[in-house]
């Protein structure tokens, strides 16, 4: 008996997902039915076992639901950002070998030009939501045509695949094997490792705020159901209404990003002091880093609940850290809880502690990109390790903390300067939202910092103020770190998910170096 069936039978009329910016609750009894429909629909499509199906949909409720479906007919989905590039989304399109699409009203318009791209002519499309779209197969149409009490065989357990976030180059797929069928109904180790650090149970009521085409959301909403607790989904991320929907649901378990965290900290006063977060037990965040006086600002506010992770969709090493060890470890991501690191140098050779290398990971599950060998390997070195491709240090204490990514390394004069590390002393000045640094050509130097900088109000943009945020940087950062250069941007360019993309800034800055405010 799958999971989700459990509960329909021991709680149904219990609400299992809520829709915030409708209010719509489906009990877990409706969703059952709706999932059953969904798996023998996409069987009596000729799809077979580890065929897949793409989702390119906004935050619904049918992503979820078309997933539980995917895993109880043996398929492979992937839920696909409804930000891609047409080449972007035909190449996941192509890699992930979908047979049959998922679009909504807000996303069909991509249709007729994916389906002329040599190689997806073969396309079935259907149309999610209340009303069809003309030359589309409508997905409550087709449900009805299903009798929902006919016998599904025992298929294998299907699985997400999901891409990369394509900061650079095309987005790569994870592909787990499928769980056999004899097995497929047996407690998973990481789910019950995840439940256990979290208290993820049947009361919990989970708020995901952010988009289900990432992996930890899509995951952490997943499990949440079919562990019997009720998952609450924000089509898009708005500060106020997520504080507010803490008190109103009875919210247990949350999971965030840094950028998240800033916009409820800059709510005002009289909106902070009446948020009720009595219900809140764990609340938690990785995908970027978070910088130390924001984090120490919600947990002075949020108290001791906020946990933070450091992992990769590859799966092959977790480092978390709770918040009483980040108190006495502020700025780190935690002591490994899957795999064993290493942090390693240019020479291929571990490096002794406090000494910035490239993070690797020893010991934890093997993974590949799918189609593509070349990356795979790169993923990991002589010795058999992996890496995400991260920099960073461990402490004597065997704590992780995050530096850059080799390929973001400024190297100034014969010195290597971290973006990061010049971002969170930045972050720090009032009047600065959003901050990235990059590296820009120099014929001294080699290379200096340059400061790319959202305000709170871009209006106040000036030389004036471009020479003070430098000089605000004295007293956290020696001389050789410092931006030689400010430029003001209305908004810097990141994903949904909060991860800068860091790369669009590098090109156009690398490009035009004498860009915005010189600082002599």
């Amino acid at each position: 008996m799958s999971r989700l069936h459990h509960w329909a039978l021991k709680t149904p009329q219990k609400s299992a997902l809520i829709d915030l910016d409708s209010g719509r609750a489906m009990s877990f009894q409706t969703l059952d039915q709706r999932v059953q429909r969904a798996a023998l629909w996409l069987r009596h499509q000729g799809l077979q076992s580890a065929d897949g199906i793409l989702l390119l949909l906004e935050n619904r409720t049918e992503i979820i639901e078309l997933g539980l479906a995917a895993r109880r007919a043996g398929l492979y989905f992937t839920p696909s950002s409804t930000h891609l590039t047409l080449p972007e989304l035909a190449h996941i399109a192509q890699d992930c070998g979908a047979k049959i699409l998922f679009v909504s009203a807000q996303t069909a318009h991509v249709v007729q030009a994916l389906l002329h791209i040599e190689g997806l002519a073969h396309l079935k499309v259907v149309c999610v939501g209340p009303d069809g779209l003309p030359g589309l197969i409508h997905y409550e149409s087709a449900l009805l045509e299903v009798d929902a009490s006919e016998v599904m065989p025992l298929y294998p357990l299907g699985r997400d695949m999901l891409y990369s976030s394509g900061t650079t180059g095309f987005p790569k797929g994870i592909r787990r094997t499928l769980v056999a069928a004899e097995i497929r109904d047996q407690p998973e180790s990481e789910v019950l490792n995840w439940q256990r650090s979290f208290g993820f149970d049947d009361q919990t009521v989970y708020l995901s705020p952010a988009p289900l085409y990432h992996a930890a959301p899509l995951r952490y909403v997943m499990r949440t159901v079919e562990g019997g607790g009720c998952a609450i989904l924000m089509k898009k991320f708005d500060a106020e209404r997520a504080l507010n929907a803490i008190g109103q649901y009875g919210v247990t378990h949350s999971q965030w990003v840094p950028t998240m965290f800033i916009r409820m900290l800059e709510l005002p006063a009289s909106v902070r002091e009446q948020a009720s977060l009595k219900t809140m037990r764990v609340a938690i965040h990785a995908a970027a880093p978070c910088p130390i006086h924001v984090k120490q600002a919600l947990l002075d506010w949020w108290g001791d609940i906020v946990h933070e992770y450091y992992a990769g969709s590859e799966g092959f090493g977790v480092t978390a850290i709770n918040s009483e060890n980040w108190r006495t470890h502020p700025g780190s991501v935690g002591r490994a809880t899957l795999g064993v690191i290493h942090i390693v140098g240019e020479d291929g050779e571990e490096l002794p502690v406090g000494e910035i290398g490239k993070i690797y990971f020893s010991g934890g599950p093997a993974f590949e990109y799918w189609n593509d060998p070349v990356k795979t390997k790169d993923a990991y070195n002589a010795k058999g390790w992996a890496t995400y491709g991260d920099m960073g240090y461990i402490d004597a204490e065997g704590y992780l903390y995050m530096a850059d990514r080799r390929t973001d390394l400024i190297l100034s004069g014969g010195v290597n300067v971290y973006p990061q590390e010049i971002e969170n002393a930045l972050s720090q000045h009032p009047l600065i939202q959003d901050v990235a640094v990059v590296g820009v050509p120099d014929d001294v130097f080699g290379q200096v910092p340059k400061a790319v900088v959202q305000l709170h109000d871009h209006g106040q943009a000036s030389e004036k103020l471009a020479r003070e945020i430098i000089e605000f940087c004295a007293t956290h950062l020696s001389k050789v770190k410092m931006p030689r250069s400010v430029v003001f941007e209305e908004a810097l360019p990141r994903l949904e998910t909060g991860k800068l993309l860091r790369r669009v800034l590098k090109e156009r800055y690398q490009a035009d170096p004498q860009a915005g405010y010189l600082i002599k």
